[in-house]
């Protein structure tokens, strides 16, 4: 049995590779190779794997471990921060996607099934979205934090539907007593939880941490995930929701990049396993015989939550582009649908036609969700254009707001500098702006932060990439606009209408990715800086600056990559190696003492050099630094001598800074 059961993981995985490899070819995302995969070995299709359940359990554990490492990725700052797209886009959403279909199917399938349709359609995939926008570095943009806080209240939402779904097969009575026992034991142990993330986990880990076991790191990460989600599964609510929550525990703590990096690996892993799981359920025949339907439905549902997810993300005051990404990227049938459905069938809710039809379609929301991830900012541009005149949604005006240019303190701005986004990296240009006597104005397009800093600085909520937002930011009369945000397709568009509007700005922008320069310079940046190269490259120069490469040589190797595009395409000479010339050159301090050798005699009178092969670098007394002492600079007691030495002469040249019990005038 155990043979048979890993030669069917071992046909899943090797399957798995050919087709996500075939997949890579005609440029599919991998996440629509393990879907086939799945359907390949599905019981309908090859009949590879046999033992499903044991494919499900894997597939979610590997869910849980995405939510780990969600979970650890924020903290429980980060989600206090978020509570607003959370509580109200998320109840927006989910509250508008049911009544939408509730409306819908009403009609002709009764207010049971309208329930049971609108509670399955509004949920979306947090396992492939997630995925996705943190595979495309996404998950900081503005639609990446806004999908995240809709997802996870889903997951929340899922508790009531799963109590919904037995009332409406009068297999469950609603009695008071029963649900507030449920949700005293779901706040009991979310309490219990929390409790143990503030006082006991720290001292656990701690203990861990000092045994320097990475074995044992791994078995405790793993075991927190897992029992957390456990315990959350015994009280009704979802693995994942409790594999979020050790996640948030886990990144409070100071060790939490050891723990996120032990975990990754089974992350990938299981979460192909769930994808794969997904394509088994499907049925070849049965789709072969309704693929007319099937496409439909699978239309119906992306239309609907497209529908309803504008309005839900709207309501939060983002703009117009925001919302249309978002409602693209949650546009899929979520994996805890299929749990839904599965249920209702048992209950006989709905027949099990419905149930493949809805299966088939919600794999091919699925299958789709890549393609409309990436369609989805050229979607929000075309909306963008074809509604122009909505500055509102867009941008907060000044109470006195004036047509042309921006008006600070009585004056017209000019040759001012428009910050666009104002993370840690905006909030640093501002400050070097404002004590450099620049004038500035800043676009943000998070509500909450706008709010943040109204009464601080001068920032305006707004999506830079229309027109009229940098019109009203002063784009015609700035001199240097800086983009710092993680949106590449949004960055590309305010470059382009930028230059449009003003031919003479000086635009530079940051990018995550060397891979976006190109095509930030093709639309009229005039500097991109790509932070991995950045990064990198100040690395390299502090190493080289280490090991005394002369400072001239790593300014010219810099200059010469940055001057070729960040291409390394020439070669500098750089003078030998320096290790060979100076092996082992280092920089000494001593304090001198009262009574030593050298207290009070000049540096020429000392002969540091001559006698003792030690070379004075530079003297600091008190406050003041000398850092270019010569032979006649006076050494006095108190005095910082910092000396260019080697690891030979050093021991011989220490003890003329320290106070000798007794030394002849010569020692000197």
């Amino acid at each position: 049995m155990e043979e048979k059961i890993l030669g069917e993981i071992v046909t899943l995985f090797v399957l798995s590779i050919i087709v996500v490899l075939v997949c890579h070819r005609f440029r599919l995302p991998s996440i629509v190779g393990f879907l086939l995969t799945g359907v390949l070995c599905g019981p309908s299709a090859l009949g590879l794997v046999e033992n499903k359940e044991m494919v499900d359990i894997m597939a979610e554990v590997g869910v849980a471990f995405l939510m780990f490492s969600i979970g650890m990725e924020l903290s429980g700052k980060e989600l206090m921060r978020m509570k607003k797209p959370l509580l109200i886009g998320g109840s927006a959403q989910v509250l508008l996607t049911v009544g939408f279909v509730f409306l819908l199917t009403f009609w002709w399938s009764g207010v049971r099934l309208g329930i049971i349709y609108g509670c399955l359609v509004t949920l979306s995939s947090t396992a492939i979205v997630l995925s996705l926008l943190q595979q495309k570095a996404q998950a900081e943009a503005p639609h990446g934090r806004v999908c995240l806080a809709v997802l996870i209240f889903q997951d929340l939402a899922i508790v009531p539907m799963v109590l919904i779904f037995p009332l409406l097969g009068g297999g469950l009575e609603l009695e008071p007593n029963s649900m507030l026992l449920a949700l005293g034991k779901g706040l009991l142990v979310i309490l219990g939880i929390l409790i143990f993330g503030k006082f006991i986990l720290p001292r656990l880990m701690f203990s861990v941490v000092s045994t320097r076991s990475r074995e044992l790191m791994l078995m405790t990460t793993l075991g927190l995930c897992l029992a957390v989600a456990l315990v959350t599964s015994w009280v009704g609510l979802s693995l994942s929701l409790g594999a979020f929550l050790a996640g948030l525990m886990l990144a409070e703590s100071e060790y939490s990049l050891n723990t996120l990096e032990s975990i990754l690996p089974f992350k990938e892993v299981f979460s192909s396993i769930f994808f794969m799981s997904v394509g088994m359920l499907l049925d070849i025949h049965f789709f072969a015989g309704h693929i007319p339907v099937v496409l439909l439905c699978a239309a119906g549902i992306i239309a609907a939550k497209l529908i309803m997810t504008l309005p839900a993300v709207r309501l939060l005051s983002y703009s117009m582009r925001t919302a249309v990404i978002t409602a693209f990227c949650l546009a899929q049938v979520g994996e805890f649908s299929f749990v839904l459905a599965k249920s209702a069938l048992n209950l006989d809710l709905i027949s099990n036609d419905a149930y493949q039809i809805f299966l088939a379609s919600s794999i091919v929301t699925m299958v789709l969700t890549p393609l409309l991830i990436n369609a989805a900012p050229k979607a929000a541009s075309l909306v963008l254009r074809k509604a122009p005149s909505s500055p509102a949604a867009s941008l907060e005006e000044e109470e006195d707001g004036e047509s042309q240019g921006i008006v600070r303190d009585g004056r017209l701005l000019k040759d001012h500098l428009i910050i666009i986004g104002f993370g840690i990296g905006g909030q640093m240009m501002a400050h070097g702006a404002r004590n450099c006597g620049i004038p500035y104005i800043i676009s943000e397009m998070n509500p909450d932060t706008v709010e943040k800093f109204r009464n601080i600085e001068p920032i305006r909520h707004g999506d830079a990439s229309y027109p009229l937002v940098l019109e009203h930011l002063g784009v015609s009369t700035a001199r240097t606009l800086a983009i710092l945000t993680s949106d590449p397709a949004g960055g590309r568009a305010i470059i382009a209408n930028a230059r449009a509007l003003n031919p003479a700005l000086h635009i530079i922008v940051r990018t995550r990715f060397i891979g976006n320069l190109e095509s930030y310079k093709s639309v009229g940046a005039n500097e991109v800086i790509p932070e991995e190269f950045e990064t990198s490259l100040e690395i390299f120069a502090r190493v080289l600056n280490h090991y005394l490469v002369p400072r001239q040589t790593i300014d010219r190797y810099v200059s010469a990559i940055r001057k070729e595009n960040y291409g390394m395409a020439r070669k500098l000479d750089m003078g030998g190696s320096i290790m060979e010339s100076l092996p082992d050159l280092q920089l000494a301090s001593f304090c001198i003492e009262e009574n030593s050798p050298v207290a009070g005699k000049t540096i020429g009178q000392c002969a540091l050099r001559k006698q003792y092969g030690v070379t004075a670098a530079g003297i600091r007394r008190g406050d003041a630094i000398n850092n270019s002492p010569n032979a006649d600079t006076l050494l006095q007691p108190g005095d910082v001598i910092y000396l260019l030495t080697t690891q030979d002469t050093l021991p011989a040249a220490s003890f003329l800074f320290h106070t000798q019990p007794q030394h002849a005038e010569g020692n000197a």
